[in-house]
């Protein structure tokens, strides 16, 4: 897609999608190769989550701290300042010789997680022409699931089938993350007269007040469904190497990959479902795929966690989606970047603290028991957060 700007033709919001899909394709490269850090450096389940948890750790503090920078600064910095930190990410694994420089990369690849989940999103939609705001919704919502799906399905196949199984997937990365930057050069800027470096303002997680109705049921959501998406990409592949005996990375990768490609599957349906019934029916549909999960721990069968994969994430895209097109729509656009990132603050929030959890549970009780003690409580906690929406969905103006 093509818009006019200043009287030359420049790329529009399919290209500012396709930076973000590999801006966070970077952020879940390290996934699959968790094991073989394991093997190399010795570390516990613990410690894989905790490197895991600096990530999401990264990428609320950018979101709390500097949220609305794009707002001010303009949006094509931003992605730039984020493209950087996602390629510094990449060095520090590439050079990888310690828990030093892995904990380093993950932080680094929070920063730019952070930077991308709010910009990029409002830069789509912004770039959207008239009569393509909900494509370009699904644009957004679809480069960001997408992208992060590809990251463990690219680095489980160049680990499984190519040489240098812990360098090859970061340079194919630092080769895609030069592609955005010039895509990014290419883009127009939609933010009206931005400042050249504006102080970062902390903004918290300040809502603007005609927001909040939609904004608090719509994060609840989100809060849920990361929660599983946390589960599978800190600590699926173990579970499949040292419970289901299987150690081939490509399949590590692409179970990962599956949740969230039926993310993204969900998304597609919102145009379908309404806003109004995709927040709580995505929920229901979630609780139904966290049991599959927690089935397929307690006997042990590779089916029904990929069963339970799909039927999970494609409620967790239903109702992020529509929690994501709800809080969006909402918000006036001089906050919307910011709006936007404190959406992902509180579901950043569901994908590292309880997976920290399970990595402390295994400990004491062992993975497979871990996650089912992690299954149970957020299966009750989506369950309660649906019904609630259920209910409220009228009075939340959704």
């Amino acid at each position: 897609m093509i818009v006019r700007t200043g009287g030359s033709r420049r790329p529009g919001y399919p290209a500012a999608a396709a930076v973000f899909a590999i801006g966070m394709t970077g952020t879940t490269l390290p996934t699959p190769l968790y094991g073989l850090y394991q093997e190399e450096l010795g570390f516990s389940e613990l410690t894989v989550t905790v490197v895991f948890a600096v990530y999401a750790i990264g990428v609320i503090a950018v979101l709390l701290l500097a949220g609305n920078f794009s707002d001010e600064a303009g949006r094509r910095p931003v992605l730039l300042i984020a493209l950087g930190f996602s390629a510094a990410s990449a060095l520090c694994f590439l050079f990888e010789g310690g828990l030093p420089l892995l904990f380093t990369g993950r932080l680094l690849s929070g920063f730019s997680a952070g930077l991308f989940s709010g910009t990029a999103t409002a830069t789509v939609l912004e770039l959207a022409p008239p009569g393509r705001e909900a494509r370009a919704g699904l644009a957004a919502t679809a480069a960001n699931m997408g992208g992060l799906g590809c990251g463990p399905l690219l680095s489980g196949l160049l680990a499984q089938y190519a040489p240098w199984p812990l360098r090859l997937p970061f340079l194919v990365h630092l080769t895609l993350v030069g592609v955005a930057s010039v895509l990014t050069w290419l883009l127009p800027e939609t933010v009206r007269h931005p400042k050249r470096w504006p102080r970062p303002r902390p903004q918290g997680l300040s809502v603007p007040p005609e927001v909040r109705g939609v904004f608090a049921p719509s994060a609840l959501a989100a809060f849920a469904g990361f929660a599983l998406l946390g589960l599978f990409t800190a600590v699926t592949p173990s579970f499949l190497s040292r419970t289901l005996g299987v150690h081939d990375l490509a399949v590590s990768g692409a179970v990962v990959f599956s949740v969230f490609l039926a993310s993204t599957a969900g998304q597609a349906l919102l145009g379908r479902v309404g806003v109004r019934r995709a927040l709580p029916g995505g929920c229901h549909i979630l609780v139904i795929g966290l049991l599959l999960v927690g089935a397929s721990l307690a006997v042990e069968s590779l089916p029904l966690l990929v069963a339970g994969a799909l039927c999970g994430g494609f409620g967790q895209g239903l109702a992020f989606r529509a929690g994501m097109a709800a809080v969006g729509g909402a918000a006036p656009p001089e906050h919307r970047g910011g709006t936007i990132s404190a959406f992902f603050v509180v579901a950043y929030a569901g994908i590292s603290l309880p997976v920290v959890g399970v990595g402390a549970l295994t400990l004491w009780l062992g993975l497979r028991t871990a996650g089912l003690v992690f299954t149970a409580c957020v299966t009750v906690l989506t369950a309660g957060v649906g019904l609630h929406l259920q209910r409220r969905r009228p009075a939340a103006g959704l």
